[in-house]
């Protein structure tokens, strides 16, 4: 197993993708308080106990998943992530949510964490982007990691310390427009409203909050000094072993939805020559062909897994013009049509993954 460590202010990566020991904050005190052992429950997965609660300690993001939902299944299978979230907070997030908390607006301090998640988990993005009405925005928690097992109380844990880190940000009362939760409900949909404070739709396509535009621009108690010197800080905390390889990964899965990816326009993103680019990833074990299909598997065993997505929308989500290309795509992947792969999960008892 290939894990982060952190050598003279440089984060270095390997293969694993992975998250700050502070992701866990709470976790051994509510696993007893609801009559589980925790340690035992750690220690199943591969979780140093003492590495619980440790910013300085990287964990891998699937063992973490493990720990919640092994826990959830044990102690609280309907609302275990969300009473997780109720005890955690910005704090977590070390010195990339004093970055955020010293911004000048709340749009400055949501940038922060596009741009710095990495130096709390590798596994995590946030992207901010607006929606067809302009007074609206979409909060978008995205969890990159892959072989990840079924995960909503993971997905509800992140979403509910989002929620939390927002109204740090905008007032102890704010309340988002609506949640969208790309699971079916694990409890009646009153709990989660009640939770999240407004509407909560279920079996989406993304994770993520809706908010009102306007509240970006609402200002914060910002504190210029100590914020430059957070982000700076943050600046120095690089990926030492970065590759062009996930950078480019990254960026096909961004655009996949939009049916346009192809070599010529992910290199011009980075400003190479597409053979340019073709040389890098092969000194890197790969091709530009075999890292889209790989991506589009991945997203796809995703989707199938945790949503009720017709198999028309997701083969626009992978960029397929049409929905033979995914079905003979998915074919060549596993053996099996999306349908049969869906069924054959959903049929399997929750939290079985093989």
């Amino acid at each position: 197993m290939r894990v982060l460590t952190v050598q003279d202010n440089h984060l270095t990566i390997d293969d694993m993708a992975v998250i700050r020991g502070t992701s866990l904050t709470a976790y051994p005190q509510l696993v007893t308080e609801l009559g589980g052992d925790p340690v035992a429950l750690l220690r199943a997965v591969g979780i140093k106990p003492t590495d619980v609660g440790n910013h300085e300690a990287f964990i891998p993001v699937v063992a973490v998943a493990r720990a919640v939902e092994d826990a959830a299944a044990a102690v609280a299978p309907t609302d275990f992530g969300r009473r997780l979230a109720q005890l955690q907070g910005i704090e977590i997030l070390g010195p990339l949510g004093v970055a955020a908390r010293t911004a000048a607006t709340v749009a400055d301090a949501l940038s922060v964490f596009g741009t710095f998640m990495a130096a709390y988990s590798t596994a995590l993005a946030v992207e901010i982007s607006p929606q067809a009405t302009p007074e609206r925005s979409l909060f978008e928690l995205q969890i990159l990691a892959e072989g990840l097992p079924p995960h909503p109380h993971v997905t509800e844990l992140s979403l509910g310390v989002s929620l939390r880190v927002l109204r740090f940000l905008l007032g102890a009362q704010y309340s988002p427009l609506s949640v969208h939760l790309p699971h079916k409900p694990l409890a009646a949909r009153k709990a989660y409203d009640q939770f999240f404070c407004c509407r909560t739709l279920f079996n989406q396509p993304i994770s993520g909050l809706t908010i009102r535009t306007a509240d970006l621009q609402r200002p914060l108690k910002q504190d210029a000094l100590a914020h430059q010197a957070v982000v700076q800080y943050l600046n120095t905390l690089t990926l030492h072993d970065s590759t062009i390889t996930e950078s480019v990964r990254a960026v096909v899965r961004h655009l996949l939805p939009t049916g346009a990816v192809t070599l010529e326009l992910i290199a011009k993103q980075f400003q190479l020559h597409p053979k340019t680019l073709q040389r890098r990833l092969a000194a890197e074990g790969t091709t530009f062909a075999a890292l889209t299909d790989q991506i589009r598997r991945t997203t796809a065993e995703r989707y199938l897994r945790d949503t009720d997505m017709t198999l028309h929308h997701l083969a626009r989500e992978l960029g397929y013009s049409e929905q033979s290309e995914l079905s003979r795509s998915f074919r060549r992947w596993s053996g099996e049509s999306p349908t049969a792969y869906r069924k054959a999960l959903r049929s399997k008892p929750f939290g079985t993954t093989g």
